[in-house]
């Protein structure tokens, strides 16, 4: 996650259409790391969460996004079921911040996102990991 966190951006930033390159082509996987927000983004339905080093609530976070695509149906109906595990409903209309974070691991690809408004105050990198597959540690 550190890691991360140092990227910069890209100077100047990638066009919205520009294909893949650099670290959005390589996997990232994150064995540990802790879960402060779930929500359902209501313009493309993606699963968008936001995670820290530490459990901390206001440590620095990186956004991670799992797509609506069929393809991660699973991975995210599996995400869905292990923070309902804990007390935690994640759906179109129900998610936000966790009372306490969660151990997670991630696996994903770097993505370079344009600066605007996104996530909460302590989201503290361009940088997402998207797309992106979320576990719950045991």
């Amino acid at each position: 996650m550190a890691t991360i966190l140092s990227w910069q951006p890209d100077n100047p930033a990638p066009a919205p259409d520009a294909p893949r390159s650099g670290r959005e082509l390589q996997l990232f996987h994150i064995a540990q790391a802790y879960l402060q927000f779930a929500g359902v983004e209501h313009g493309d339905c993606d699963i968008h969460l936001e995670i820290s080093d530490v459990p901390d609530k206001t440590a620095p976070r990186v956004i991670v996004e799992t797509p609506v695509d069929s393809e991660y149906c699973t991975a995210r109906g599996q995400l869905q079921a292990q923070l309902a595990q804990h007390g935690f409903t994640l759906s179109q209309s129900q998610g936000g911040e966790l009372p306490q974070a969660l151990a997670v691991s991630v696996q994903g690809l770097g993505f370079e996102d344009f600066p605007h408004t996104r996530g909460s105050q302590y989201v503290a990198t361009i940088w997402e990991l998207h797309p992106a597959i979320v576990s719950v540690n045991p």
